[in-house]
């Protein structure tokens, strides 16, 4: 009986098992949950994985940032980090502690057009769009359903 294509023989190409999708504070991710729950469930080692990320992460200390997780057969990983989410990002520029409850009646903030294409460029490789105006547009939306709003 032949072997299947893309078995984890010496050389040949590892068969990705799962993908995991998180978010963590960068530089500072611990074993502790999601991150340790998450990623013992594939048998990927924890400790290795917190150690690198927190090695790539470093300079956006505390900042959370997504990542996506690919674990192999062989339980070997490869991460890609994501730039932070733009909910953190807009709320990092309008200086507020966190969205509205109401966004529509009661706003928290604001953003000018400046920090808003600031974020929209810092998104852009991560976002469903290939230019920066549409990207300010779907970061503007962000803010409007977070109370922010976005001035001259």
């Amino acid at each position: 009986m032949a072997k299947a294509a893309g078995g984890g023989g010496k050389g040949g190409p590892k068969e990705m098992t799962a993908q995991i999708k998180l978010q963590a504070p960068g530089g500072q991710a611990t074993p502790a949950p999601p991150i340790g729950p998450a990623l013992g469930q594939h048998g990927v080692n924890i400790g290795q994985f917190v150690q690198q990320f927190n090695a790539q992460t470093a300079a956006m200390n505390g900042m959370t940032v997504g990542v996506v997780i690919n674990v192999y057969s062989d339980r070997s990983f490869t991460f890609v980090v994501k730039s932070p989410p733009a909910s953190v990002l807009l709320k990092d520029a309008a200086k507020v502690a966190k969205g509205s409850g109401v966004p529509h009646k009661e706003k928290v903030g604001v953003v000018t057009k400046a920090q808003l294409r600031a974020i929209a460029e810092k998104k852009l490789p991560d976002l469903n769009c290939s230019t920066v105006a549409a990207a300010e547009r779907i970061v503007a939306g962000t803010a409007r359903s977070m109370g922010v709003d976005v001035v001259d």
